[in-house]
């Protein structure tokens, strides 16, 4: 397995084999990454020790990347979210594709960057306070760079992170 920056990265694309306590103690931790090990170890019915050695070989393996904490951006005063796909130029694509990703992952507004196959290359997920902070964004950030060919601003009226999608209804 080779070691990034980013951790313990596959060298094969098939998902690793998880059994049904694997996937159970990604399916609790995934509802609630806050879940104490004993907690755990009480929805699995086994020994707290038990429980810790089976997610820390999951860490390990690859299978859980981190835990995070969800944010409400409106209450850091930055209470507009967009979806900005992003198309770069053809010429030097490799390069740019790298050094884009770099520049824009460390951009405080932006919250996630998803490299794409299809008509964009990127898709950023950023959060800003206000449509004259978003224009600032798409302006200084994405259109000033020579790589960028176009980008297209989606303005996100609702968002939900869970492992089922809520109803809009």
């Amino acid at each position: 397995m080779e070691t990034t920056s980013q951790g313990p990265q596959p060298n094969t694309l098939r998902a690793p084999a998880l059994d049904p306590t694997d996937a159970r103690i990604v399916q609790l931790l995934a509802e609630d990454g806050r879940m104490t090990n004993a907690e755990l170890a009480g929805h699995l019915g086994v020994a707290p020790s038990t429980a810790h050695a089976r997610l820390r070989a999951l860490v390990e393996r690859g299978v859980i990347t981190g835990f995070h904490a969800s944010v409400d951006e409106r209450m850091l005063g930055a209470g507009l979210q967009a979806i900005i796909g992003v198309t770069l130029r053809p010429s030097g694509r490799r390069e740019s594709i790298v050094e884009f990703a770099e520049r824009v992952r460390v951009l405080p507004q932006v919250i996630q960057v998803f490299f794409l196959g299809g008509d964009d290359d990127f898709l950023l997920h950023i959060a800003v306070a206000d449509s004259s902070e978003m224009r600032e964004f798409v302006l200084e950030h994405l259109s000033a760079q020579s790589s960028v060919a176009s980008t297209r601003t989606s303005i996100v009226f609702d968002y939900h992170r869970n492992s089922v999608a809520a109803s809009f209804a």
